[in-house]
């Protein structure tokens, strides 16, 4: 949302994830919280911490606001291995994957898909109807105003604090260096993969960062990475706007050849 309608690039998301991910970690871990609690709490740190962030950062933008998110980016793995009595340190913190409600004859991998799924839904039509709201509509509109800047990436941090609770629970583990700078740069290539300016771009992207790397992985075990990167060089040429803005593209041509048939 930052990125995509405000305009603004952000390398923070990194961060933020981490920050979700270790809430929930360490309310679990340390004070028996129940999971499903640890999810929204994750959400509303993340919300706080957008916040606080966002106020120094109000006086920046553009490449300059990309610099000070990547500081952030960069800082917090050793933020977190310098807390070590609350984050385990370089260790970090082992957990157990969540067990399904009493009376669901699934397994704790099928459950927390189907959670994952349903909070995807949930996430996807808060951020559709805000955007396509008279509220999106007005911080679309003042997109360059740094009140609409604040707004959109204390949304974002928010999502993001959650997509980290349900990571920590979906891996068991959390450690400070499974968030360095690199997970959010992937997350910017998912979001310009995706599409910018789209709710439905974020899905595609994650899917993309999701599962390409990991085909390029089964292509060439020697380089993967060199696979990825010429799969992604080729993807953006030919969808310089995102796989949302193909297919927008192509629900227009197909919507004036329509038009133009006869009868």
């Amino acid at each position: 949302m930052l990125t995509g309608y405000n305009g603004q690039i952000s390398l923070g998301h990194g961060a933020f994830y981490a920050i979700g991910a270790y809430t929930t970690a360490i309310m679990i871990d340390r004070w028996g919280v129940p999971y499903g609690w640890t999810i929204p709490v994750a959400g509303l740190v993340c919300l706080l911490a957008g916040f606080l962030f966002g106020i120094p950062a109000l006086r920046l933008e553009g490449l300059y606001l990309a610099l000070a998110t990547f500081a952030l980016a960069l800082a917090t793995p050793q933020i977190l291995k310098h807390f070590d009595g609350w984050t385990g340190g370089s260790q970090g913190i082992v957990l157990s994957k969540p067990s399904p409600p009493a009376g669901l004859p699934l397994s704790p991998d099928r459950w927390l898909y189907f959670l994952s799924l349903g909070l995807l839904l949930l996430l996807f039509l808060l951020g559709w109807n805000l955007l396509r709201g008279r509220t999106g509509r007005a911080l679309v509109a003042i997109r360059d105003n740094p009140i609409a800047a604040e707004a959109m990436g204390v949304n974002a941090a928010a999502y993001t604090g959650i997509a980290g609770a349900l990571g920590a629970l979906a891996i068991a583990f959390v450690a400070p260096d499974t968030f360095n700078v690199f997970l959010s740069i992937t997350f910017l290539v998912g979001i310009v993969v995706g599409g910018l300016a789209s709710i439905a771009g974020a899905v595609f992207g994650a899917l993309f960062i999701q599962f390409v790397p990991n085909w390029a992985q089964a292509i060439s075990k020697a380089a993967p990475w060199a696979i990825y990167g010429v799969f992604l060089i080729g993807f953006m040429y030919v969808m310089p706007r995102g796989i949302a803005g193909a297919l927008r593209l192509l629900g227009r041509r197909l919507a004036r050849a329509t038009e133009s048939r006869p009868g």
